[in-house]
C-alpha cells in the first residue's frame, strides 16, 4: 500500500507581477496589469501540483510558516485538497514571502525573496519517529538557512537531515534553487551524498557540478548533459538524476541508462507564465516515482506537468490530472 511523499521546505507566499520587458539597473519599467498573489516554494508548489496529479496520494506538507495572513493562505491553499495532510507545519512570527517579476516579452521571472520564517527550518522540527512515507522530497537547498549551515560529519545540515531520512528506509529526494552565487559547490555536493533522486535545471545542475550546460549565448550545450547526470550520480545520487530545461527533461536512471526527451511543441501564446513549471516536472517525476515507473515515464509526466503549469500565470493554477496531462503529453509531443 502507498505510503506516499512527504514534502519539505520552502513555503512561500508569491505575488506575481507582470513587466513588458525587463529594465537596466537604474531605469523603470511599467508594471501591466493587476498583479496575482498565490503560495509558492518547494512544498506548497510541489504537494499541490501532486494533490491535483494523484487526489488519492497520501501527501505530507513540513515547513514552517507565519502567524499572519499569509500562512492562513498557505493553509488555505493546501487545506483545499483532502489528501494533504498539514499537522506537521509549524506556526511561527512572519511568514516567507517573494515579489516575481515575470517578463510577459521573454516568459523569463525574477525574484526577490524574504526567507523569515523558513529561515528556521531545521532538523530538529521533524519527529523521525513519526515519519512514514515513500519518498522524502526536500527543497531547496541554498534557501533554507538553517539548513545550510555546516556540519562537521556530513558537511552540511541538509545533508545531515537526508542521511537520517534515509536511515529510516525512506527514499530522499533533493531540488535546488537557482543562485546567482558560488555556494553550489559547497552546499550541494553533501546533500547529493544522501539523495536517490536529485530533479534540478540546467543552471543548478552546471554550479554543482562545474560543468557548463549553455554557452555564452545562453544556448544549451545539450552534449554536456550526459556528463553532468554522471557528475551527479557520481557524487551520491542513487537512483535518479535528473535535469529540466526549457528545451526538454533529460536523467540517468537507477542503471545509468540515459533519457532524453524534448519538451512538447507548445501552440503560440500557450505559455501564460513560467513561475512553477519546474516545481510541476518535479511534482510529475516524484510521482511516478512514488509508483515504481520507470525513468523515462516520469520525464514524460514531468514534462507534461510543466506544460500544464505553463498554461496559467500562478505557480500551480494550470495543473490538471494525471490523465490530461498524459493526454496534454500525447497530443503535443
Amino acid at each position: 500500500m502507498s505510503k506516499g511523499i512527504c514534502v519539505a521546505g520552502n513555503m512561500i507566499v508569491d505575488t506575481v507581477y507582470f513587466t513588458k520587458g525587463w529594465p537596466k539597473q537604474g531605469t523603470l519599467s511599467h508594471i501591466r496589469g493587476g498583479t496575482d498573489r498565490t503560495t509558492g516554494g518547494a512544498v506548497c508548489n510541489t504537494i499541490i501540483d501532486l494533490a491535483k496529479l494523484a487526489p488519492t496520494m497520501p501527501l505530507y506538507a513540513m515547513g514552517r510558516i507565519g502567524e499572519d495572513a499569509d500562512g492562513d493562505l498557505i493553509l488555505q491553499k493546501l487545506g483545499e485538497h483532502k489528501n494533504i495532510d498539514v499537522s506537521k507545519v509549524i506556526r511561527e512570527g512572519k511568514s516567507a514571502f517573494t515579489m516575481v517579476m515575470q517578463d510577459t516579452i521573454s516568459n523569463e521571472r525574477t525574484f526577490f525573496t524574504c526567507m523569515s520564517a523558513n529561515e528556521r527550518f531545521c532538523e530538529d522540527d521533524i519527529d523521525f519517529e513519526k515519519l512514514d512515507c515513500d519518498i522524502f522530497h526536500i527543497g531547496y537547498v541554498l534557501l533554507l538557512d538553517a539548513l545550510d549551515q555546516p556540519d562537521a560529519e556530513y558537511g552540511s545540515k541538509m545533508a545531515r537531515l537526508l542521511h537520517d531520512v534515509q536511515q529510516r528506509g525512506i527514499r530522499t529526494s533533493l531540488d535546488v534553487v537557482s543562485e546567482d552565487s558560488d555556494r553550489f559547490r559547497t552546499l550541494v555536493p553533501p546533500a547529493l551524498r544522501y539523495a536517490d533522486y536529485c530533479i534540478i535545471n540546467e543552471i543548478e545542475a552546471g554550479g554543482a557540478t562545474g560543468i557548463p550546460l549553455r554557452d555564452a549565448d545562453d544556448k544549451l550545450l545539450v552534449e554536456n548533459i550526459p556528463k553532468a547526470l554522471k557528475r551527479m550520480k557520481e557524487m551520491g545520487v542513487s537512483t535518479w538524476a535528473v535535469i529540466h530545461t526549457p528545451e526538454g527533461g533529460y536523467g540517468l536512471d537507477e542503471r545509468d541508462n540515459y533519457v532524453s526527451l524534448d519538451s512538447l511543441r507548445l501552440p503560440e501564446g500557450y505559455i501564460q507564465g513560467s513561475v512553477g513549471a519546474g516545481d510541476a516536472f518535479c511534482a510529475g517525476v516524484l510521482c511516478a516515482a512514488e509508483r515504481g515507473e520507470d525513468l523515462r515515464t516520469a520525464i514524460e509526466l514531468g514534462i507534461g506537468s510543466a506544460a500544464a503549469s505553463l498554461s496559467e500565470p500562478g505557480s500551480t493554477e494550470g495543473m490538471r490530472s494525471e490523465a490530461e496531462v498524459r493526454e496534454l503529453y500525447r497530443r503535443l509531443r
